[in-house]
């Protein structure tokens, strides 16, 4: 137990982590909710075809250097009221028009992306999912946008259930069908452009999907329904973050498995319960015959008490035990940034805002990756702080000029051909003729992260303090 804490305090200890569990609960509560609804309707898949028209819109935003949600929240939103009325209105049905426009999104975005960026592992991240897909400004909006999610959903309950349930006989009373299902739409986009980046575009639906799925195994009500499908979707995000954290797994994927294994617990639990239903119903109806087989014996002067008599008799108490039973069970129903390219920077200045702040940032082995790319996504969180890592020394020449790197070697785009770590040189306030070790050399490097302008680019670097060789070495590759 001791050690579990330990390893919950030192996971939320990451700030990216954090940011990851605020969202994807707040996520998971929206997904649940509009997933009962979707469900029900048989129109689940939509959620699918949503996230492949955001990971079209991703790309469109990456080749326009534009920011992915401003870009993707309108796209998405326009595809969900086009795939309703191609449902509704055209001769392309349902499922047709969700592939009809999820294919062709699909494929426009791995073309503009292919023809920009090139095929890399940012790829991965917006078809997988990944944690480290958001910065404070998106976690700002993705907030925003859940708490407008929920509200909307919490004051339209009643109207979304009844269309839910019999559409025609909720348009029959003037309840205005076609606009709650527009709300649906509008919500459903919402919720996938928001959980798309950390969930991937492949396995945001499984959010909409499974949990729903999952508490209609024990539960009928459509409250009671809702109601599970939120706490199995949040449990198994937690738990889902966890793995990943512990194995080194990529997020969405845990997240889908420990929602398959839910599922897999809730059928079984169901099955059971049916089998000892009807275990209970034999048994009752076993002893309905005894008790009818000991009044014909004691009524043996009674010449006109049949055989057929005493089954009917026997049947009788079983059918109310089992009509007993059914009104009980309720209604039915990283890379190193390319130096013209670094992420947050832009929004540095040379030496930082945090100044003198003395806070030591140690990045581990465990999140390597994961903690250096926050500091470049979140670089005015570090600014002015102590920053200590371990790593390979590297040195690189840039006209002429050269630069000195600490990093160690990750997933890349054709294989562990990435690596992601910090730009190190000592101040000229420490020494005026700086030493530096042999390139390969294992170092530890402890500075203050500032920044500096060059070319009219601004770069992120560790300004030494100190750099030693340590006696032990970590690991050179790191994958998370």
């Amino acid at each position: 137990m001791n050690d579990l804490l330990a390893m919950l305090l030192e996971m939320f200890s990451y700030a990216f982590l954090v940011r990851a569990f605020v969202v994807g609960a707040l996520v998971s509560i929206c997904s649940a909710l509009l997933g009962v609804s979707l469900v029900l309707k048989r129109y689940s898949m939509i959620g699918d075809g949503l996230s492949h028209v955001g990971f079209g819109s991703l790309a469109i935003a990456t080749a326009l250097n534009l920011a992915p949600l401003t870009v993707s929240i309108p796209i998405v939103i326009a595809a969900a009221f086009l795939l309703l009325r191609l449902g509704e209105k055209t001769l392309i049905k349902g499922d047709a028009a969700i592939a009809l426009v999820s294919t062709s999104s699909l494929a426009l975005g791995v073309i503009i992306i292919s023809q920009t960026t090139g095929m890399n592992t940012d790829v991965c991240n917006y078809l997988f999912g990944s944690i480290l897909a958001m910065n404070k400004h998106d976690v700002y909006l993705s907030v925003a946008l859940s708490i407008t999610t929920l509200v909307l959903f919490v004051l339209f309950y009643h109207k979304l259930f009844a269309i839910t349930f019999d559409e025609t006989f909720a348009q029959a009373t003037g309840v205005r069908t076609d606009l709650y299902n527009m709300l649906i739409a509008f919500l459903t986009a919402i919720t996938i452009v928001v959980g798309m980046r950390m969930m991937g575009a492949m396995l945001i639906s499984a959010l909409i999907i499974f949990p729903a799925l999952t508490s209609m195994r024990l539960f009928k009500q459509f409250k009671s329904v809702s109601v599970c499908s939120v706490c199995v979707s949040i449990c198994c995000f937690f738990i889902g973050i966890v793995i990943s954290y512990v194995y080194a797994m990529p997020t969405g994927a845990s997240v889908v498995l420990a929602n398959i294994l839910a599922f897999i617990l809730f059928w079984t639990i169901n099955s059971l319960k049916k089998r000892r239903s009807i275990m209970k119903n034999r048994s009752a109806s076993a002893l309905a015959a005894l008790i009818c087989v000991l009044l014909a014996a004691s009524c043996g002067n009674r010449k006109e008490l049949s055989l057929l008599e005493a089954a009917s008799l026997a049947e009788a108490p079983a059918a109310a035990f089992a009509a007993a039973k059914s009104n009980n069970a309720g209604t039915a129903s990283v890379q190193l940034p390319p130096r013209n390219e670094t992420a947050g920077a832009d929004k540095a200045k040379n030496g930082g805002s945090g100044g003198t702040r003395s806070e030591t940032i140690e990045i581990k082995e465990k999140m390597f990756i994961a903690q250096v790319n926050d500091v470049y996504l979140n670089p005015e969180d570090y600014f002015g702080k102590t920053i200590k890592l371990e790593g390979l020394f590297k040195l690189q020449q840039y006209a002429d000029k050269n630069y000195y790197f600490v990093l160690r070697y990750g997933p890349g785009c054709c294989g562990n051909d990435g690596n992601a770590g910090f730009e190190v040189a000592w101040d000229d306030s420490f020494t005026l003729q700086p030493q530096y070790p042999k390139e390969d050399v294992w170092v530890e490097a402890t500075g203050v992260l500032k920044s500096y302008e060059e070319d009219g680019f601004p770069y992120l670097y560790i300004a030494l303090t100190s750099l030693t060789l340590p006696d032990t070495r970590g690991a050179e590759f790191v994958t998370q």
